[in-house]
C-alpha cells in the first residue's frame, strides 16, 4: 500500500490529487482493510475516524488523511466515538519504512519518550532534537511530545475498555506523569472523561489482580496466528517457556520489572494477552513487543497479493495467506539463541538453550549478555562458536553492540557482520526477528535453496538472490513461505536456526 498523504489544508478535490482519491475510494467503500493505514479527517464534524466507519460518506472537500492520530489532534480534531479509530491495527509503515520517522516511531511505540524524555529519543537515533521534531513534523504531521501523547491516549482508552484497573492505574500504566494530564489528554482526544470512557465500554471487560491485565490485540486479517504459535512451540526453550494448548507462555524483561506473559490466539485475527507485571508503567510496552512478536500490523493484503504475482510461490501463498514474520521478546535473547542454534538441529539447540537458562539464567529468564561474558566454560560447543558467542556477549555487555529498534538495517547487520564469527545470515535473520524488517532474502540459507531448487526457482545462491528482487519489498515473508514449505518431520530436523 502506497504511503498515506498527511494533508494539511481543510480543502482537496480529487480530480487534482491522485492518492486523496485513492483514499478517499478506500473511505467511501468502508473497507476494513485499510483500517490504521491512515486517518480521515472530517473538519466538517471536528472528529477523525478509521476508513471503515459506518458514518455518512462526508464530502471530499471537507477531508483530510493523516498518518497518524496525532497528526489529527494537532490539526483540533478529536477521535470518533462511534467507530474508535485507535483500536484498530497499528500502521505497517514503521517497518516497512526504514526512514527516521518509521524509526522514531517505533521506539515511541516502545516507551522511550516515557523514559528517556524526546533528547533521549534524538540520542537513541542519532539527531538533535531540533532536527528530529522538524522531521517528524513534516513527516507525520506532529513531533515527538504530540506523537508520543497520542500512544498514551490510545493505550489508556485500551485499558478502560478491557480491565478493571482504577483510573489512577490506568493513567500509570499508559505513561501519564499526573491524574491532570491524563483527564486533559482523554478529553482532548477523545472529548469525554475516562469514566464516561468505561461506561461505554464495547469490550468483554478482564478481572484484574493487582499488577494483572488481560488485553484482547486485533490484528490486521488474514491473521495465520496457529503457524506463528507453532514456530514458537517448536522452537520452544524447557526452562525458560511452555507452549500448551495453544498457549505460550513465559517471563520477560521489561524497562521497569519482569513480568509472566501468557498468550493465546482469539478469534481469527486477535491474539490474547494475559500478563503478571511487577510494575503497570511496563504495561505499554509490553504490548508493543507482543504486537510485534505476533506481526500484528502486517498489512498481508498488500503482502499476499505482491507474492503471488509470482506463478511459483502464489501457491503457497494461497496454502498460507497472512503469514506473519515471528518477532522477538527480547532482541538480546534473540541474538543468543540464534548464534547458538547455527548449524545444529532444532532439537540440539533447545537442549544447549534449556541449559544455559539453567545455568546462568534467573528468575526463570534466558542469560543476559553480562551473565554469558562471565560464563567461560559453561559454553560447549566448537571453539569457533564458542569464540563467537563469548566475543559477541562481552561486545553487549560492555556497550559495544547495541540491538536498538530505531537502527537503520544497513547500519544494524554491518554492526553484527563486524563482529568475528558473525555472519551475512545472522544479520539477516536478526533484522527480520528484531526490526520486522520484511525485505531480507536468506539465500543462502541451506532450507530455503534446496526448497527453491525443488520449485525449479534457482539452483545457487546468487540465482536466487537475483529471483527475489522481484519480491521486494516483502522478502522476508518469501522466506518464510520457503521454510515453511518444507516443514516436515524430516526437514525440522535438519533445520538450522532457532530463535
Amino acid at each position: 500500500m502506497n504511503t498515506p498523504t498527511v494533508h494539511t489544508s481543510t480543502v482537496h478535490t480529487a480530480t487534482h490529487d491522485p492518492r486523496f482519491a485513492e483514499r478517499y475510494r478506500a473511505m467511501s467503500s468502508r473497507d476494513s482493510r485499510f483500517d490504521g493505514q491512515f486517518i480521515t479527517g472530517v473538519h466538517s464534524t471536528g472528529i477523525y475516524c478509521r476508513p471503515s466507519c459506518p458514518a455518512m460518506t462526508p464530502h471530499a472537500k471537507n477531508v483530510s488523511f493523516y498518518r497518524t492520530a496525532a497528526a489529527a489532534h494537532e490539526a483540533g480534531l478529536r477521535a470518533c466515538k462511534r467507530c474508535l479509530p485507535d483500536a484498530v491495527p497499528g500502521s505497517p509503515d514503521w517497518n516497512t519504512n526504514d526512514d527516521l520517522a518509521s524509526r522514531a516511531m517505533r521506539l515511541i511505540a516502545d516507551g522511550v519518550v516515557e523514559r528517556d524524555g524526546v533528547t533521549g529519543l534524538a540520542a537513541r537515533l542519532g539527531y538533535t532534537t531540533r532536527h528530529l521534531t522538524r522531521v517528524l513534523v513534516a513527516e507525520l504531521g506532529a513531533g515527538p511530545l504530540a506523537l508520543a501523547r497520542a500512544n498514551r491516549a490510545q493505550n489508556a482508552r485500551t485499558l478502560l475498555l478491557s480491565t478493571e484497573l482504577s483510573i489512577a492505574d490506568v493513567a500509570f500504566a499508559a505513561g501519564f506523569s499526573s491524574i491532570r494530564q491524563f483527564n486533559d489528554t482523554i478529553a482532548a482526544v477523545y472529548e469525554s472523561t475516562p469514566s464516561a470512557l468505561r461506561r461505554a465500554k464495547r469490550l468483554p471487560a478482564a478481572a484484574t489482580d493487582g499488577a494483572s491485565i488481560s488485553l484482547r490485540l486485533p490484528a490486521r486479517a488474514p491473521f495465520d496466528g496457529e503457524g506463528l504459535l507453532g514456530f514458537l512451540g517448536d522452537h520452544a526453550v524447557a526452562g525458560l517457556e511452555t507452549v500448551d494448548g495453544g498457549t505460550f507462555e513465559r517471563r520477560v524483561r521489561l524497562p521497569h520489572g519482569l513480568a509472566t506473559v501468557r498468550l493465546s490466539l482469539d478469534g481469527p485475527a486477535a491474539v490474547r494477552c494475559e500478563a503478571k507485571l511487577d510494575s503497570l508503567a511496563d504495561v505499554s510496552t509490553l504490548v508493543t513487543r507482543v504486537r510485534r512478536l505476533f506481526d500484528l500490523d502486517a498489512d498481508s493484503v498488500a503482502i499476499d497479493a505482491a507474492l503471488s504475482t509470482d506463478d511459483t510461490l502464489a501457491p503457497l501463498v494461497a496454502a498460507l495467506p497472512g503469514l506473519r514474520l515471528p518477532g522477538s521478546l527480547d532482541a538480546e535473547e534473540t541474538l543468543f539463541r540464534t548464534l547458538v542454534g547455527q548449524q545444529i538441529s532444532v532439537a540440539a539447540a533447545r537442549t544447549v538453550l534449556a541449559r544455559l537458562t539453567t545455568e546462568l539464567g534467573t528468575d526463570g529468564l534466558f542469560p543476559t549478555a553480562a551473565q554469558m561474558a562471565g560464563s567461560e566454560g559453561v559454553i560447549r560447543g566448537p571453539a569457533a562458536r564458542v569464540r563467537t558467542i563469548m566475543g559477541v556477549a562481552e561486545a553487549a555487555a560492555n556497550g559495544g553492540l547495541a540491538l536498538d529498534l530505531g537502527t537503520p538495517v544497513g547500519e544494524f547487520t554491518e554492526r553484527l557482520v563486524a563482529l568475528p564469527g558473525v555472519g551475512p545470515w545472522t544479520a539477516g535473520y536478526l533484522a527480520m526477528r528484531v526490526l520486522g524488517n520484511p525485505d531480507v532474502l536468506l539465500a543462502s540459507d541451506l532450507v530455503v535453496l534446496q526448497t527453491a531448487g525443488s520449485l525449479g526457482l534457482a539452483s545457487t545462491r546468487k540465482a536466487l538472490a537475483n529471483h527475489g528482487e522481484r519480491w521486494a519489498p516483502w522478502r522476508s515473508y518469501a522466506t518464510l513461505h520457503l521454510w515453511r514449505a518444507r516443514v516436515t518431520a524430516r526437514d525440522a530436523r535438519a533445520r538450522t536456526i532457532v530463535g
